[in-house]
């Protein structure tokens, strides 16, 4: 391990290693424990290299960099970096085997995340689905603290130059910046890079409800659709507002008829609460009718498959074609209920309790319907003022009262 001037002269010409060694360290004259190595395969090529003792007095090395990428300069300046760090107690050869422990985005999703999420989340499926079709292809090789914010800023604009919606794009970095809180969670890493990345946040809050001849349209393509099943499946969700998921997995258990209640359990409700929905006479009617009660635990059966159903989607765009509905989703028919509710003088508390909003917040997004519902009401007022104006225009004159001028002292 020759001492030696370590220059740029050294470094561009004098690489060299001894024809009866495999390698050799030349070591600075100046930084202690920098040196550069040559190997008998790589002449004319070095490493760099600071050599240092950890706390517990081993001897370490850790590798600065190639002297055709490095320039020396640059690699004499590291290692006085690092050996100001190892001065204070650090130590980098236990940095980089820590990093090298840490998993890969996609090794963390298969045996951290996803068995995480299938017990605690409804819609895993989803995080899955979302995961293979984006975020693998992009990030799924890098480690977890390699993901850098700006790179995932890059990824989250180039999503919305694809087409993508702006909500469809934040839900990739929610995802991801989930995942992440989860390894902080798990102490595989120590923060997430991604807090409070900036998201597009346009609202795609789409308000689309039934006139009243959409709404007579719909009752008639139910009534005269061949699968009657399906049929009352739109119907029940028309009339009590309930989620989809919520009515296909109805049970017969849950239903009380006599007391006009459906009972959602928990691990169906999204949020995560038994509620309790109330029944009108449109809804008892469609679980009268239905014919699975003592047959099936289930309310709604294929009859095809004998099994609940697990998606209608198919049936519905036959029916809301039928129907001639033109953007209007099946969610759609929860928002109509909500809007009935409220254009018939209902508070915003009563709706939020019948449709299960956790959050009143939620239920705010129905009030601009229940001032148009005050602004009914009182042109209703002014309407009623407006004919006694006119009335009064056409009724002959009050007679006129003389004026008494009360003297002071007068009894």
């Amino acid at each position: 391990m020759p001492i030696i001037k370590l220059d740029n002269t050294f470094i561009k010409g004098r690489l060299t290693c001894p024809d009866d060694n495999r390698r050799i360290e030349y070591c600075c004259d100046t930084v202690k424990g920098f040196f550069v190595e040559v190997r008998k395969t790589t002449r004319g090529v070095g490493t760099y290299f600071l050599r240092y003792k950890d706390t517990y007095g081993k001897t370490c090395t850790v590798k600065i960099g190639l002297t055709i990428d490095v320039k020396l300069s640059d690699a004499r300046a590291k290692a006085k970096e690092l050996r100001a760090d190892i001065s204070l107690g650090g130590d980098p050869k236990a940095v980089i085997l820590k990093r090298k422990q840490v998993p890969t985005l996609a090794v963390f999703m298969s045996e951290y995340y996803m068995p995480y999420a299938k017990q605690h989340k409804r819609t895993w499926i989803n995080d899955e689905q979302m995961f293979r079709r984006h975020l693998e292809s992009k990030f799924g090789h890098n480690r977890l603290t390699d993901i850098k914010r700006v790179t995932v800023q890059t990824f989250h604009t180039e999503l919305r130059d694809s087409g993508l919606s702006a909500a469809t794009c934040d839900h990739y970095i929610k995802l991801l910046r989930r995942i992440l809180n989860h390894a902080v969670d798990c102490e595989v890493i120590d923060s997430n890079s991604l807090v409070r990345l900036k998201l597009f946040n346009e609202d795609n809050k789409l308000e689309r409800y039934l006139s009243d001849d959409e709404l007579s349209r719909l009752l008639k393509a139910l009534d005269n659709h061949a699968n009657l099943m399906v049929s009352n499946i739109v119907l029940l969700l028309l009339s009590t507002g309930a989620r989809l998921g919520e009515a296909l997995t109805a049970t017969w258990e849950n239903i009380d008829t006599a007391n006009r209640t459906w009972r959602v359990s928990a691990s169906v409700s999204k949020s995560k609460h038994m509620r309790a929905i109330p029944l009108n006479n449109v809804a008892i009617d469609v679980f009268n009718k239905v014919g699975t009660k003592g047959k099936f635990d289930y309310v709604f059966i294929n009859a095809k498959t004998g099994n609940p159903y697990t998606c209608i989607k198919k049936t519905w765009t036959h029916i809301r074609k039928e129907a001639g509905l033109v953007n209007f989703r099946l969610h759609d028919l929860r928002h109509n209920y909500a809007s009935i509710l409220v254009n018939s003088g209902r508070s915003l508390y009563e709706v939020q309790h019948i449709l299960g909003h956790s959050d009143p917040k939620v239920t705010m997004r129905y009030a601009h319907l229940h001032t148009q519902t005050l602004h009914d009401a009182v042109d209703a007022a002014a309407a009623k003022l407006t004919v006694a104006v006119n009335v009064a225009e056409i009724l002959p004159p009050p007679p006129k009262v003389p004026l008494r001028l009360v003297v002071s002292g007068e009894n």
